[in-house]
């Protein structure tokens, strides 16, 4: 129980001491304050599992604390302690979200027993998030496959930095799995345990994306009828992995900038800081650097982000894996469809020699593509998208060796894609695994922006 921080305000001093001594000897890490005053620094300066609030302090009453308490760290879980004479604070108390209330003078073990269910009933809670979290993860689709040496040099790299809480800045280009990688450190962490928040950084609107990332108060805009807690407070403890950090603006950069400096954030229309302990993970798949000389992206932040760097080779930096992966995604389709199926030794050669612009992502979906139009066990090459089938010379190929280049690989993925979805933006940008805005700015870059929605 040596992990676990515990706050006691009483305004008693021989109360507090003894007390506090005796918590201490049971296995708690204790913090005291005689004050409202000396609680609220201790607030600033920790995050704490339980509190035990006095309700009567000399500059003011426990309520106050308690709701300042349940705004900054809704998972603390709050005892309060209240004379006979007013037993109906305490009912207040609890409807304010305090955990139990003990009348003074109190017995110890009637304090320790009732520490001991609140602790009980805050580790149900976080048992429940990381076990469904856990199952999440646990999911075939999730292990990063491969053997080639570029694999393996990553697998060495996670297996370094996922042990230590640094920042880590994963890049590669879309679909070659970095919420993989980010999910990898995640469970090899000592923050396993707890919860792995994902954020699709480019999928929102800045406001929205604000709202998401700090929460926000009740009434901070219209439409804001409720208090909403921020993905950071859900993260607390654990990792968040802020996919696609190069979409951010300006003013949220700086935002983001004062979490990883500080470890405090504001809701939007609050007044209150809180505190959180979360490791955070980014990934992009734009140069940042690029952007900094451009001045789109902060360079403080940059190097706040980038502590320890991974880069994920594309899908055709490393063929070698192709069999396994292909192996790998029939099986967890048949693990769904209870059908076993394989491919066959022209249609793998035909997988082997694509530059897959939209790497492992396309490739997966090129898989399920297949199983879906093949009526035996046996995926042909026939079953395959014509753009594999017909291999590097389909379109835009080099002279030289017949290969086609990275850009029109892309531009021909892209395009073959919007074609099959008929240029819904939405469902293309969806089979991408990019954002809208991402696949917009993508359509200005090769001069095709589609008007269709």
């Amino acid at each position: 129980m040596s992990d676990l921080r515990l706050l006691l305000v009483d305004d008693e001093d021989f109360f507090r001491e003894n007390v506090g001594k005796e918590l201490t000897l049971t296995g708690y890490a204790v913090e005291t304050a005689g004050s409202l005053e000396e609680a609220r620094r201790l607030l600033r300066q920790h995050t704490f599992h339980v509190a035990v609030l006095d309700l009567r302090l000399p500059d003011g009453s426990g309520l106050d604390l308690l709701a300042e308490i349940k705004q900054q760290s809704p998972m603390t879980e709050v005892v309060v302690l209240t004379a006979y004479g007013t037993i109906e604070e305490g009912v207040q108390a609890i409807k304010q979200g305090a955990n139990d209330f003990l009348t003074k003078p109190c017995r110890l073990d009637t304090l320790e027993a009732v520490l001991e269910k609140a602790v009980d009933k805050q580790a149900l809670e976080r048992s429940h998030t990381a076990l469904a979290r856990q199952v999440e993860r646990l999911q075939p689709s999730q292990r990063f496959v491969g053997q080639s040496p570029q694999v393996r040099d990553m697998a060495r790299l996670i297996d370094r930095v996922a042990p230590t809480d640094s920042t880590v800045l994963i890049r590669g280009k879309s679909g070659v799995g970095k919420e993989m990688v980010a999910n990898a450190i995640h469970r090899q962490s000592p923050r396993a345990r707890q919860p792995f928040v994902v954020v699709d950084c480019a999928a929102l609107h800045e406001n929205l994306l604000q709202s998401e990332l700090f929460g926000h108060e009740k009434g901070a805009y219209t439409g804001a009828v409720s208090l909403k807690h921020g993905l950071f407070e859900v993260a607390d403890r654990g990792t968040i992995f802020l996919d696609e950090i190069g979409e951010i603006t300006p003013p949220l950069q700086v935002k983001l900038l004062r979490v990883l400096e500080t470890g405090t954030f504001r809701r939007l229309g609050g007044t209150v800081d809180i505190r959180v302990d979360v490791r955070v993970i980014a990934a992009t798949n734009r140069s940042l650097e690029a952007m900094m000389k451009d001045g789109q992206f902060r360079e403080d932040l940059y190097y706040r982000l980038n502590v320890f760097s991974i880069t994920i080779p594309p899908l055709r930096e490393r063929r070698g894996d192709i069999p396994m992966l292909v192996e790998h995604f029939i099986h967890h389709s048949s693990l769904a469809s209870k059908r076993e199926a394989r491919v066959s030794a022209e249609a793998l050669e035909a997988l082997q020699r694509y530059p897959w612009p939209g790497n492992v992502r396309e490739l997966k979906n090129v898989i399920e593509h297949a199983l879906i139009l093949c009526d035996s066990d046996v995926i042909e090459r026939e079953h395959l998208p014509m753009a594999i089938r017909m291999g590097p010379s389909f379109g835009g190929e080099d002279e030289a060796t017949g290969l086609l280049t990275l850009e029109e690989a892309e531009k021909s993925y892209i395009r073959r894609v919007l074609h099959e979805c008929k240029g819904h933006r939405q469902k293309a940008a969806h089979i991408l695994g990019i954002s809208e805005r991402t696949l917009y700015r993508k359509l200005q870059e090769i001069g095709e922006i589609q008007t269709s929605q």
